[in-house]
């Protein structure tokens, strides 16, 4: 009997990428808080003066240190997923084997009870998968989290203290005077505030 367990991402390359994109995701979402306060502002002591600025997502999400140090944190705990699969499968694929073989010397009735404790155990193993995926999920959203309530912090100080009212990504741009590049100030403040994140162990 084939085992089909729920696992989504087969290598490491691939949940580094889903961290880099819910990181994009976080970083969009801080610029937009970060600019809050100025739009409640504006709308207190009338239009403000265009203070435009401009941050590279990308960057930040491959060189910010914390950003290095989730993924690096985060791709030990999937490849610690990937090999318990690994190890239910096999045990899995073992069982099936010794069931197959029992089909020629049992009786229907006692190898009808045979398949249903096996298929009763494929049913826990999986159960066991979904909750471990569950679990790193969990861990992984949490951490992002935290992270993106730092980030936010960051670029708003910086939006406030430079009294920007838009920022733009970088990507969203044709042609940018490097000046209203904010990218490389908000790194450093991040490092400073934020070099690392311990993400907990899924399921702790």
């Amino acid at each position: 009997m084939p085992l089909r367990l729920p696992v989504r991402g087969g290598s490491r390359m691939v949940i580094e990428e889903t961290i880099l994109k819910r990181i994009s995701l976080l970083i969009l979402c801080a610029v937009v808080g970060a600019l809050l306060p100025m739009k409640q502002v504006a709308a207190q002591e009338g239009p403000l003066l265009l203070r435009p600025a401009v941050i590279d997502l990308d960057l930040i999400r491959r060189e910010a240190a914390v950003a290095k140090d989730v993924r690096a944190q985060i791709g030990k705990y999937h490849e610690a997923f990937l090999a318990e699969n690994k190890k239910d499968e096999e045990a899995l694929r073992v069982a099936g084997q010794e069931l197959s073989r029992k089909r020629t010397i049992l009786a229907p009735d006692a190898f009808a009870e045979e398949r249903r404790k096996f298929e009763q155990y494929l049913e826990e193993v999986q159960r066991a998968v979904q909750k471990r995926k569950r679990d790193l999920d969990r861990v992984q959203e949490e951490t992002m989290r935290k992270f993106g309530a730092v980030l936010t912090k960051v670029i708003a100080e910086l939006a406030q203290e430079r009294k920007l009212t838009l920022i733009l990504r970088k990507d969203q741009t044709f042609l940018v005077a490097k000046k209203l590049n904010i990218t490389a100030d908000v790194l450093k403040r991040l490092d400073k505030k934020l070099p690392t994140l311990k993400v907990p162990p899924p399921g702790k």
